[in-house]
């Protein structure tokens, strides 16, 4: 069994992905346990938590620290199944049939066939990559439907590991989770069209289990027996004003060398906290980590001294922050009687 290689209080940079930015990720002892744990049981990792708390990019950062490559698919209220064993574009290849028969005499048999072979017609979905990186290639390659490809300089390199994320599963119809207990538990697929089983087998040394990352933002309750066949890791933000103030200031830090004095990170925080405490009274989801990044990132680019960057935090809270109707009202209003008190 490998060892992942995921360092704990170490500063990762992310280096820019496809459509996913720079960033940078430090991973602590708990999540690294979880991801290690995971991979060792061989089960994917269902990450739980609000928006903002780094649920994503926690996958990204473990392809990138083990070397691996990184596949993800965001999940939406469309997506089934079969979107993630493959595509098969059945419009083209009908299409396709109806020219050949108007012009039959032109062909062969053979030619026929082959022009209709549905290998042209297939292209491998995110978890045939992620299971299965040889024959996907060997499919993508031959196919005019090439609709998928994990790296979009479309390199076909076998990596030596892979990272699947499967993104916001809570977005989808229930049918969803339950399609998926069986090629999580088996790490295999049966392929219709060209009735093949694809999928990790642990006799072949070309293949290696991929490390599977789900994530929820619990919008919708998830099948029990799927939770049941997970490792589940909660991220929370700590709820203590303190605790929460030093937390962010340290990751405040991490993503802004330098940038910021101590007293502008624990400032911005402490906007946060309080902001946290009127959407839990309201009902609503609560700003976290991203809210607190986007503040910091406006400042760097607007402000350059302790002084400005303290001013234009009062500036900008009710932009960054508070983003449901009613609590900037009801905030304004707490704010002036404890003015007048």
């Amino acid at each position: 069994m490998t060892i992942l290689p995921i360092k704990t209080n170490h500063k990762y940079t992310l280096p820019a992905l496809g459509t996913w930015k720079q960033s940078v990720h430090v991973f602590d002892e708990r999540v690294a346990h979880a991801i290690a744990a995971a991979w060792a049981a061989e089960r994917p990792l269902l990450v739980r938590g609000d928006p903002g708390t780094g649920k994503s990019q926690l996958a990204r950062a473990a392809a990138h620290a083990c070397g691996w490559q990184f596949i993800s698919e965001v999940v939406n209220a469309h997506t089934d199944i079969q979107d993630l064993w493959y595509r098969f574009d059945a419009v083209s290849r009908l299409g396709q049939a109806q020219v050949l028969s108007a012009i039959g005499k032109a062909y062969t048999q053979k030619e026929i066939n082959d022009e209709l072979n549905p290998e042209k017609y297939l292209s491998p979905g995110v978890l045939w990559w992620a299971y299965d990186w040889n024959t996907a290639k060997g499919y993508y390659a031959n196919s005019r439907y090439q609709q998928y490809h994990p790296n979009s300089d479309g390199q076909d390199e076998t990596p030596k590991g892979v990272v699947l994320l499967l993104d916001e599963i809570d977005k989808a119809d229930a049918d969803l989770p339950n399609s998926l207990l069986e090629t999580l538990d088996n790490a295999r697929f049966r392929i219709p069209w060209v009735n093949q089983s694809i999928g990790y087998r642990e006799d072949n040394p070309m293949c290696v289990r991929p490390l599977v990352v789900i994530t929820t933002n619990e919008d919708r309750q998830l099948p029990a027996a799927f939770v049941r066949r997970c490792l589940v890791l909660n991220l929370e933000l700590p709820d203590s004003e303190a605790a929460l103030t030093d937390y962010l200031a340290e990751r405040g830090e991490q993503h802004f060398s330098g940038l910021f004095s101590d007293a502008v990170l624990k400032e911005a925080a402490s906007q946060l906290y309080q902001d946290r405490l009127k959407a839990d009274e309201l009902g609503v989801k609560p700003p976290g980590q991203a809210e607190y990044l986007d503040m910091l990132r406006i400042l760097s680019r607007l402000a350059e001294t302790e002084q400005e960057q303290l001013r234009k935090l009062a500036q900008i809270k009710d932009f960054a922050l508070k983003k449901y109707p009613g609590m900037q009202q009801k905030m304004t209003k707490d704010e002036d009687e404890d003015g007048e008190a």
